[in-house]
């Protein structure tokens, strides 16, 4: 089915912040709505709930600040609620320009909640609505719990929308009163895709003028699904977070959405696809809530071909491709090496490091992987020109970075310490340096190697993780995962040992050894 432009709004700065443990400080608040405005384009934001404290007002105000400077600050909203003028004039103390109105959706909500009737409930949303045109801002309206409102008191809603949509002509109201978007959220996350077009075609065969959103909850799993059902329907506009993050079980995520907006449903946005992975990422550093390996579009794993038959068919006419191309979203297909890789998979790797192998060499290098992955152990890419070096019988190949002797050290009231010799291309070098932990100061201790006696860049280490290896006990090996970029390439190597700093070490001077031999 043809679609035509959909709005995106992101509130990941707002409702996303409602997950559980997710606080954004007020600096963090503005990179990421610098990211969504600029680099992503989403078309609003949505960046806080008024009167929450002093720092979410600190925050809205530097992100309004940012937005008047590349004139978008029409695309900053904030969540407001019908309090005797409260919010809006904290909103407008910020500086910002678009309110998004909480009102009540369904009766109950109405009457069990605020203790008003409807009509009294209507009078306070008309008096803020006149007050917020009286101070310049322009106002989106919520029905919280329309989901439930539609099911248990569809008269209410209607009697709302009817007292409400058609503001600027209604006596004694203003004179261009009006609310810009109504905002229909599935608050509890209750609703499925049949429910959605039901109540939504209902909505807009009575207001078909009405600019309507749809804001989703993912309580069933169905937050994508019922977006797209809404667009089916037709709404104008879709509620979308990075990561999915939100309250409960989050809200629909912005890269999924766009990606089956754009390919099964034809549907135009604004959204620049290459962002969507660094925007991923950003969020995850600064939320703290870990992206799933295997979530579309943005997960570690999602373009990672593991059956070597599926190798093998992208090798001849890239028969498992699809249309969601890493490359579209900033990224490279890569194909695993385990006992499911197969000789396609290997052959993938050997020929992206200009390796080439006999066919009875890489069956001999495929048993061995194979092998290892009955052991469960994880073998990269990095790891494959030593697997070929052994299983060939050939030397090793010489390492021109070599650990020579180190002493890494802790006390109680100050700072590790690591002293460190090594040996580069037959050159040995020693340094110390403290740093905030044991591996810290082994790697400082190394940049001044590098800076000091070879003029050098030493690689930044961009991720760092630790976890017990598959199948592993908590008092087994432990796996260290870093993530080194230099001058734009990235690469990532593991160490493996009992020891978390000696794991680190390791994978270190893998690195080392990799960028030193131009690898």
């Amino acid at each position: 089915m043809e679609q035509g432009f959909i709005e995106i709004m992101d509130t990941t700065l707002r409702d996303g912040e409602q997950t559980n443990g997710v606080s954004f400080l007020p600096h963090e608040k503005l990179m990421i709505a610098r990211m969504l405005l600029g680099n992503l384009n989403v078309d609003r934001i949505e960046v806080a709930s008024a009167r929450v404290s002093e720092g979410e007002q600190e925050a809205v105000r530097m992100i309004c600040r940012y937005a008047r400077r590349v004139e978008k600050l029409d695309r900053v909203e904030v969540l407001g609620f019908v309090d005797g003028h409260q919010s809006i004039d904290w909103v407008a103390d910020c500086g910002c320009k678009v309110i998004n109105l909480l009102a009540k959706g369904s009766l109950k909500h109405c009457t069990q909640q605020l203790g008003k009737t409807p009509e009294e409930h209507i009078a306070d949303i008309q008096d803020e609505v006149r007050y917020a045109a009286s101070k310049g801002m322009s106002v989106n309206l919520y029905l919280e719990d329309w989901s439930n409102g539609m099911k248990d008191s569809p008269e209410y809603v209607y009697q709302l929308m009817d007292s409400l949509q058609p503001l600027p002509h209604r006596e004694g109201l203003g004179e261009g009163l009006s609310i810009r978007r109504f905002m229909l959220p599935d608050t509890l996350g209750v609703m499925n895709p049949l429910q959605v077009v039901e109540y939504f075609r209902k909505m807009i065969k009575r207001y078909p003028q009405v600019h309507f959103d749809y804001h989703a909850h993912n309580d069933y799993d169905l937050a994508v699904s019922n977006s797209l059902a809404a667009v089916l329907s037709g709404a104008k506009g879709l509620h979308v977070t990075v990561n999915g993050l939100g309250e409960r079980c989050g809200n629909a995520p912005i890269a999924s959405v766009q990606a089956i907006l754009k390919d099964q449903f034809h549907a135009k946005t604004n959204i620049n696809e290459s962002q969507l992975n660094d925007a991923s990422h950003m969020v995850e550093g600064y939320s703290g809530i870990a992206v799933a390996p295997n979530q579309p579009i943005v997960g570690e794993n999602v373009f990672t071909q593991v059956a070597g038959v599926h190798a093998d068919g992208d090798t001849k006419s890239q028969l498992y491709f699809n249309e969601l191309i890493p490359e579209r979203f900033g990224r490279k297909r890569e194909y695993a090496l385990g006992k499911t890789s197969g000789r396609a998979n290997i052959a993938k790797n050997l020929e992206e490091l200009g390796l080439e192998l006999t066919p009875e060499q890489t069956r001999r290098v495929t048993q061995r992987i194979t092998e290892l992955g009955d052991k469960k152990e994880i073998v990269t890419q990095e790891d494959l020109p030593y697997i070929v070096s052994d299983v060939l019988k050939h030397d090793a190949p010489e390492d021109k970075v070599k650990l020579i002797s180190y002493v890494v050290s802790t006390a109680y009231g100050l700072k590790p310490g690591a002293n460190v010799k090594v040996e580069i291309n037959g050159q040995q070098y020693e340094a110390g340096a403290t740093g905030d932990g044991q591996y810290d100061a082994f790697v400082k201790a190394l940049r001044y190697i590098y800076r000091k006696y070879l003029g050098r860049t030493f690689p930044i280490l961009q991720n760092y993780q630790v976890s017990i290896p598959p199948g592993g006990r908590s008092d087994a090996l432990v796996q260290t995962v870093i993530t080194w970029n230099s001058d734009g390439r990235l690469i990532r190597t593991r160490g493996l040992d009992a020891d978390q700093t000696e794991a680190a070490i390791k994978a270190t001077f893998k690195m080392l050894n990799i960028f030193e031999s131009g690898a």
